[in-house]
């Protein structure tokens, strides 16, 4: 049976299995680029004021754009937006977001642009993968009816796990990231990877959902976003050989 949205509680505080998990997700994911951005010389606070930024800036990125696709029942239910525990961030709003202040971040710093993104794309999607298990802990993101699904009590339904579909695809993207950055490729590819590889695998798992609705051509608009990210990726990758 799925779904443990509390982990437990301690007096007046309530802790939530998507923010612990999210929390986890950050920890990890620090903790390990910390370690490898030694070979860049880059020191371990300036890793843990990149990720601060851009978790912070994904978070907020990830929120909005799933209220705007949302608008609707936010308007009626104000009080809802700022209830992160129930779930409700839109992965392409945190890339957007988080990349753009990531940039900034990095830019400012004065780290190598390029290389710094290389060294943190793994991360990005072990951090994912990490962030996925919450949303299956919460029942959000959940899949299509499928009788040899997984029991959900909150859609009192036996559904895909759609959760740990992306999940288990995510962390296979970060050891194929790892293997690929080990064999030292051209500046900005390993990066480009990422964004392909979290794209595609998001396009395929997205045909199992059932929190969409398709828009056209069979597809929903988080699938239309996966193909244009992944089209800008690859032609970028092009060029860069």
């Amino acid at each position: 049976m799925a779904m443990h949205p509390v982990i437990c509680k301690i007096g007046p505080f309530t802790i939530y299995s998507y923010g612990l998990m999210l929390a986890l997700a950050m920890g990890i994911c620090t903790f390990l680029l910390s370690r490898d951005a030694k070979r860049l010389n880059i020191k371990p606070d300036c890793i843990l004021d990149l990720v601060f930024w851009v978790v912070l800036s994904g978070i907020l990125g990830a929120r909005a754009f799933y209220i705007l696709l949302n608008l609707d029942y936010f308007l009626n239910h104000p009080e809802d937006l700022i209830k992160l525990h129930q779930g409700g961030l839109a992965w392409q709003g945190a890339l957007i977001l988080g990349t753009v202040s990531g940039v900034v971040f990095i830019r400012k710093s004065g780290l190598p642009l390029w290389k710094t993104m290389d060294l943190a794309a793994p991360y990005l999607a072990l951090g994912q993968a990490i962030g996925r298990l919450g949303c299956f802990l919460n029942g959000c993101c959940y899949g299509k009816e499928f009788a040899g699904g997984i029991f959900f009590p909150v859609h009192d339904k036996f559904l895909y796990p759609t959760q740990l579909y992306e999940s288990a695809s995510l962390l296979i993207v970060f050891f194929i990231l790892k293997r690929y950055q080990a064999g030292s490729p051209r500046e900005g590819k390993t990066f480009l990877v990422y964004l392909i590889l979290s794209s595609l695998e998001r396009f395929i798992v997205e045909f199992f959902r059932g929190d969409h609705t398709t828009i056209g051509l069979g597809l929903s608009l988080f699938q239309m976003i996966s193909l244009i990210i992944m089209a800008a990726a690859s032609f970028v990758f092009r060029r860069l050989r």
